[in-house]
Protein backbone atom coordinates (compact mmCIF):
# COMPACT_ATOMS: atom_id res chain seq x y z
CA UNK A 1 0.00 0.00 0.00
CA UNK A 2 1.51 3.28 -0.71
CA UNK A 3 1.89 5.35 1.79
CA UNK A 4 1.94 9.83 1.25
CA UNK A 5 3.93 11.95 3.69
CA UNK A 6 4.51 15.59 3.85
CA UNK A 7 7.59 16.98 5.76
CA UNK A 8 7.57 20.39 6.82
CA UNK A 9 11.90 21.25 7.67
CA UNK A 10 13.62 24.44 7.17
CA UNK A 11 16.64 22.64 5.81
CA UNK A 12 15.89 22.10 1.98
CA UNK A 13 19.19 19.71 1.73
CA UNK A 14 17.64 17.40 4.54
CA UNK A 15 14.32 17.69 2.91
CA UNK A 16 16.23 16.88 -0.09
CA UNK A 17 17.93 13.64 1.17
CA UNK A 18 14.83 12.67 2.96
CA UNK A 19 12.81 12.95 0.14
CA UNK A 20 15.03 10.51 -1.42
CA UNK A 21 15.44 8.03 1.05
CA UNK A 22 11.30 7.41 1.70
CA UNK A 23 11.32 7.20 -2.24
CA UNK A 24 13.70 4.35 -2.53
CA UNK A 25 11.78 2.87 0.45
CA UNK A 26 8.44 3.03 -1.57
CA UNK A 27 7.08 5.87 0.27
CA UNK A 28 5.78 8.61 -1.84
CA UNK A 29 6.60 12.60 -0.49
CA UNK A 30 3.47 14.95 -1.89
CA UNK A 31 4.97 17.77 -0.58
CA UNK A 32 8.19 19.07 1.13
CA UNK A 33 7.85 22.73 2.57
CA UNK A 34 10.66 24.66 4.50
CA UNK A 35 7.69 27.46 7.33
CA UNK A 36 4.86 26.15 9.10
CA UNK A 37 2.51 28.24 7.72
CA UNK A 38 2.76 26.46 4.12
CA UNK A 39 2.98 23.34 6.05
CA UNK A 40 -0.37 23.30 7.49
CA UNK A 41 -2.18 24.62 4.32
CA UNK A 42 -0.81 21.74 2.23
CA UNK A 43 -1.78 19.26 5.41
CA UNK A 44 -5.19 20.19 4.61
CA UNK A 45 -4.99 20.38 0.80
CA UNK A 46 -3.12 16.91 0.48
CA UNK A 47 -4.19 15.29 3.27
CA UNK A 48 -1.51 13.08 3.91
CA UNK A 49 -1.03 9.95 5.25
CA UNK A 50 1.54 11.29 8.23
CA UNK A 51 3.52 14.56 8.21
CA UNK A 52 7.07 14.61 9.43
CA UNK A 53 7.85 17.99 11.29
CA UNK A 54 10.67 19.55 12.39
CA UNK A 55 10.75 21.06 15.95
CA UNK A 56 13.45 24.09 15.61
CA UNK A 57 12.49 26.59 13.05
CA UNK A 58 12.20 30.14 12.27
CA UNK A 59 8.96 31.78 12.74
CA UNK A 60 6.44 29.76 13.81
CA UNK A 61 8.44 26.00 15.66
CA UNK A 62 6.81 23.19 15.30
CA UNK A 63 5.16 22.86 18.34
CA UNK A 64 2.93 24.92 17.07
CA UNK A 65 2.55 23.86 13.93
CA UNK A 66 1.20 20.41 15.54
CA UNK A 67 -1.25 22.55 18.03
CA UNK A 68 -2.62 24.43 15.32
CA UNK A 69 -2.76 21.41 12.37
CA UNK A 70 -5.02 19.86 15.37
CA UNK A 71 -7.05 22.67 15.84
CA UNK A 72 -7.64 22.76 12.79
CA UNK A 73 -9.34 18.91 12.88
CA UNK A 74 -6.19 17.50 10.75
CA UNK A 75 -6.03 13.65 12.67
CA UNK A 76 -3.26 12.47 10.22
CA UNK A 77 -0.06 11.01 12.29
CA UNK A 78 2.65 13.88 12.99
CA UNK A 79 5.94 12.83 13.60
CA UNK A 80 8.43 15.19 15.11
CA UNK A 81 11.83 14.77 13.36
CA UNK A 82 13.76 16.52 15.33
CA UNK A 83 17.50 17.53 17.16
CA UNK A 84 16.36 18.17 20.10
CA UNK A 85 16.25 15.50 23.45
CA UNK A 86 15.13 18.01 25.83
CA UNK A 87 12.48 16.61 27.99
CA UNK A 88 9.93 19.57 27.95
CA UNK A 89 9.75 19.00 23.96
CA UNK A 90 9.15 15.45 24.08
CA UNK A 91 6.75 15.64 26.93
CA UNK A 92 4.82 19.10 25.21
CA UNK A 93 4.89 17.43 21.64
CA UNK A 94 2.83 14.19 23.04
CA UNK A 95 0.54 15.88 25.01
CA UNK A 96 -0.26 17.58 21.77
CA UNK A 97 -0.98 14.94 19.34
CA UNK A 98 2.21 14.10 18.11
CA UNK A 99 2.20 10.64 17.27
CA UNK A 100 6.22 10.01 17.32
CA UNK A 101 9.43 11.69 18.20
CA UNK A 102 12.05 10.71 16.20
CA UNK A 103 15.86 12.14 15.85
CA UNK A 104 17.76 13.24 13.09
CA UNK A 105 20.43 11.52 13.85
CA UNK A 106 19.07 7.94 13.68
CA UNK A 107 20.44 5.91 11.29
CA UNK A 108 18.32 5.93 8.23
CA UNK A 109 16.51 2.68 7.77
CA UNK A 110 15.77 2.89 11.75
CA UNK A 111 14.08 5.91 10.88
CA UNK A 112 11.93 4.41 7.77
CA UNK A 113 11.22 1.27 9.66
CA UNK A 114 10.02 3.54 12.69
CA UNK A 115 7.81 5.81 10.15
CA UNK A 116 6.03 2.44 8.93
CA UNK A 117 4.96 1.63 12.61
CA UNK A 118 3.88 5.00 13.00
CA UNK A 119 1.59 4.60 9.44
CA UNK A 120 0.44 1.19 11.06
CA UNK A 121 -0.89 3.16 14.21
CA UNK A 122 2.01 3.22 16.70
CA UNK A 123 3.40 5.75 18.94
CA UNK A 124 6.99 5.78 18.49
CA UNK A 125 9.66 7.67 20.47
CA UNK A 126 13.98 7.28 20.43
CA UNK A 127 15.05 4.64 22.48
CA UNK A 128 16.55 6.95 25.29
CA UNK A 129 13.25 9.57 25.37
CA UNK A 130 11.31 6.56 25.64
CA UNK A 131 13.00 5.72 29.24
CA UNK A 132 12.76 9.23 29.90
CA UNK A 133 9.12 9.73 29.16
CA UNK A 134 8.44 6.50 31.37
CA UNK A 135 10.45 8.85 33.89
CA UNK A 136 8.38 11.64 33.54
CA UNK A 137 5.01 10.24 33.51
CA UNK A 138 5.92 8.18 36.57
CA UNK A 139 7.17 11.22 38.26
CA UNK A 140 3.45 12.90 37.89
CA UNK A 141 2.18 10.24 39.32
CA UNK A 142 1.35 11.19 42.55
CA UNK A 143 2.30 9.84 45.80
CA UNK A 144 1.46 6.27 47.21
CA UNK A 145 -0.88 8.13 49.82
CA UNK A 146 -3.09 9.41 46.75
CA UNK A 147 -5.91 7.20 45.21
CA UNK A 148 -4.82 4.79 42.41
CA UNK A 149 -6.63 6.01 39.17
CA UNK A 150 -6.63 2.82 37.36
CA UNK A 151 -9.20 1.81 40.48
CA UNK A 152 -12.35 3.81 38.70
CA UNK A 153 -10.94 2.68 35.55
CA UNK A 154 -14.04 0.17 34.00
CA UNK A 155 -13.10 -3.77 33.23
CA UNK A 156 -13.40 -2.99 29.69
CA UNK A 157 -11.12 0.15 29.77
CA UNK A 158 -8.80 -1.86 31.45
CA UNK A 159 -8.71 -4.51 28.86
CA UNK A 160 -8.67 -1.40 26.39
CA UNK A 161 -5.44 -0.16 27.86
CA UNK A 162 -3.46 -3.28 27.93
CA UNK A 163 -4.07 -3.67 24.67
CA UNK A 164 -2.96 -0.29 23.78
CA UNK A 165 0.02 -0.68 25.92
CA UNK A 166 0.64 -3.02 23.37
CA UNK A 167 0.82 -0.96 20.26
CA UNK A 168 -2.80 -2.10 19.49
CA UNK A 169 -4.53 0.67 16.94
CA UNK A 170 -8.27 1.02 17.43
CA UNK A 171 -9.08 -1.10 14.58
CA UNK A 172 -6.96 -3.74 15.90
CA UNK A 173 -8.51 -3.43 19.04
CA UNK A 174 -12.05 -3.24 17.63
CA UNK A 175 -11.41 -6.42 15.88
CA UNK A 176 -10.23 -8.46 18.52
CA UNK A 177 -12.66 -7.45 21.18
CA UNK A 178 -15.70 -7.92 18.46
CA UNK A 179 -16.85 -4.02 19.21
CA UNK A 180 -17.01 -1.06 16.55
CA UNK A 181 -13.83 1.46 15.89
CA UNK A 182 -16.03 4.29 17.55
CA UNK A 183 -16.73 2.41 20.63
CA UNK A 184 -12.96 2.07 21.01
CA UNK A 185 -12.67 5.50 20.43
CA UNK A 186 -15.03 6.59 23.52
CA UNK A 187 -13.28 4.12 25.51
CA UNK A 188 -10.00 5.62 25.19
CA UNK A 189 -11.23 9.02 25.49
CA UNK A 190 -12.74 7.98 28.96
CA UNK A 191 -9.30 6.16 29.60
CA UNK A 192 -6.79 9.08 29.25
CA UNK A 193 -9.99 11.45 31.12
CA UNK A 194 -9.66 9.05 33.96
CA UNK A 195 -6.26 8.74 34.26
CA UNK A 196 -5.84 12.99 33.91
CA UNK A 197 -3.01 12.19 30.97
CA UNK A 198 -3.34 14.26 27.19
CA UNK A 199 -2.49 11.11 24.96
CA UNK A 200 -2.52 7.80 24.52
CA UNK A 201 1.62 7.24 24.67
CA UNK A 202 1.39 8.53 28.51
CA UNK A 203 -1.62 5.97 28.86
CA UNK A 204 0.18 3.54 27.39
CA UNK A 205 3.56 4.23 29.63
CA UNK A 206 1.30 4.03 33.20
CA UNK A 207 0.04 0.93 31.87
CA UNK A 208 2.85 -0.65 31.54
CA UNK A 209 4.05 0.64 34.97
CA UNK A 210 1.49 -1.09 36.50
CA UNK A 211 1.81 -4.40 34.48
CA UNK A 212 -1.26 -4.19 32.60
CA UNK A 213 0.39 -5.24 29.07
CA UNK A 214 0.78 -8.92 28.03
CA UNK A 215 3.57 -8.45 25.52
CA UNK A 216 5.32 -5.31 23.95
CA UNK A 217 5.00 -2.28 25.27
CA UNK A 218 2.70 0.70 22.64
CA UNK A 219 5.36 3.10 23.57
CA UNK A 220 7.61 1.52 20.75
CA UNK A 221 11.33 2.56 20.94
CA UNK A 222 12.63 3.11 17.59
CA UNK A 223 15.45 0.44 16.82
CA UNK A 224 16.55 -1.99 13.98
CA UNK A 225 14.49 -4.56 15.57
CA UNK A 226 11.27 -5.33 13.98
Amino acid sequence: MNRRVLLIDDHALFREGLQELLKRRGIETVGAVGDGEAGIRLAGELQPDVILLDMRMPGMNGLEVLRRLRQSGLAMPVVMLTTSTEEQDLVECLRNGAQGYLLKEMEPGDLVNALEDIMLGKTVVAPHLAQLLARVVQGQTGSEHEPNPFDVLTPRETEILGLLAEGQSNKVIARNLGISDGTVKLHVKAILRKLGVHSRVEAAVLAVQQGLHRGAIGVKEASGER
